[in-house]
């Protein structure tokens, strides 16, 4: 019979091999510096943009991970609205979208603030403002109670599930949790970003809900990490690094909590994970930058909407040739206005033309100019 390690002796004193984390810690918080030192000598506009980004991911990417997906515009409109960012083109998110949102930046605006069972139990009514996850009644303003049978991460076809986890049982709930809480806001101890690693593997293993956790379980790393950084604003996306790799999350997480006390494997994982997360950001932070710089050239040149909406796409990555078929389409405009808007930023330089023409005659963006 599987043995997990809420079942040993000695949890939940979870350790490692310091020599073996040392390198990737230095490594992690050297990428969190550079990339907090680099968006601290730009303007508030790109870090403004670069929070708004990476917040709109760790939700969506955070879902994603448990298998649902989100509207991303609902989201990046939630996120916008209550950090009071002024956004073109904002869509009304639905509550459901508004309480995933207001869950994270409680997570990460109020960093500081103490980690209690009132907080998360608001969190898990956040995720679940109906009481329902689909078709099942989640219990909301307490930890589960097992009163459908023990809580089991199992997968495959009925009759030949398999069993990846057994959490603790719902009689042990309330002693582990005010365990793990007094652990988590003790001010001295762990290093603060081993201590997001520490946390997120000790709440995922206890699965205080009927659903949820794994949500949740990030949004404690991610305050964990904003107390690392001792700021509330958040640049890089750890979950969207996750759901890249989730085989791997997944893995790791039952290959340790199916082993021993020392968790090793799951701080080094962690740790390599974040780094990649935030070397992600970086890059992207280039692409802000470009597209902040390419708007300040155009900061003079009168341009509509559509044209301001589909430069924006382009900017993003448009998949694809653009054609003016394609624009009118997607500006719900006529053949003729989607025409004359692409002329005039050909005129001005903004797009370039392919040279073979004909009704296929594709444009994009004229070279732009690429951060640091």
């Amino acid at each position: 019979m599987t043995t997990f390690i809420h079942e040993l002796d000695g949890w939940p004193n979870l350790r490692w091999k310091h020599a073996r984390v040392a390198a990737p810690l230095a490594t992690a918080r050297l990428e969190q510096g550079r990339l907090i030192g680099q968006l601290e000598a730009l303007g508030f506009e790109v870090r403004d943009d670069a929070v708004l980004r990476a917040i709109t991911d760790e939700v969506v990417k955070s879902s994603e991970i448990e298998g649902e997906r989100l509207d991303v515009d609902q989201v990046r409109s939630s996120v916008a609205t209550r950090l009071g960012l002024e956004v073109a083109g904002l869509k009304r998110a639905d509550r459901y979208v508004d309480g995933i949102v207001e869950m994270m930046l409680d997570a990460t605006q109020q960093y500081d603030k103490p980690l209690t069972a009132e907080r998360l139990f608001g969190w898990h009514a956040a995720l679940f403002p109906t009481g329902r996850s689909g078709t099942q009644r989640v219990k909301t303003g307490g930890w589960r109670d097992d009163r459908s049978g023990p809580m089991e991460v199992v997968s495959g076809p009925v009759g030949r599930e398999w069993v990846h986890f057994v959490a603790p049982p719902a009689k042990r709930l309330k002693s582990e949790m005010r365990r793990f809480l007094d652990w988590f806001n003790a001010e001295e101890g762990t290093e603060p970003v081993l201590k997001a690693a520490h946390s997120h593997l000790w709440f995922v293993t206890v699965h205080p809900f009927d659903d949820g956790n794994g949500r949740i379980a990030r949004a404690i790393t991610e305050l964990a990490l904003a107390r690392s950084e001792r700021s509330p604003q958040r640049f890089y996306s750890l979950s969207a690094r996750i759901r890249e790799e989730r085989a791997d999350y997944y893995r790791v997480l039952e290959q340790t909590q199916r082993g021993s006390l020392d968790v090793t494997p799951w701080v080094v994982w962690f740790l390599e994970c974040l780094t990649r997360a935030v070397q992600s950001a970086e890059r992207e932070l280039a692409g802000v930058i470009a597209r902040t710089r390419f708007w300040e050239k155009l900061r003079d040149v009168s341009l509509n909407e559509r044209q301001r909406l589909m430069l924006n796409r382009l900017l993003e990555g448009f998949e694809g040739k653009l054609t003016s078929s394609k624009w009118a389409t997607m500006t719900k405009t006529s053949q003729d206005s989607a025409l004359r808007d692409i002329q005039q930023l050909v005129d001005l330089g903004v797009l370039e033309k392919d040279t073979a023409g004909g009704r296929s005659t594709s444009y994009w963006l004229a070279q732009v100019e690429r951060g640091p």
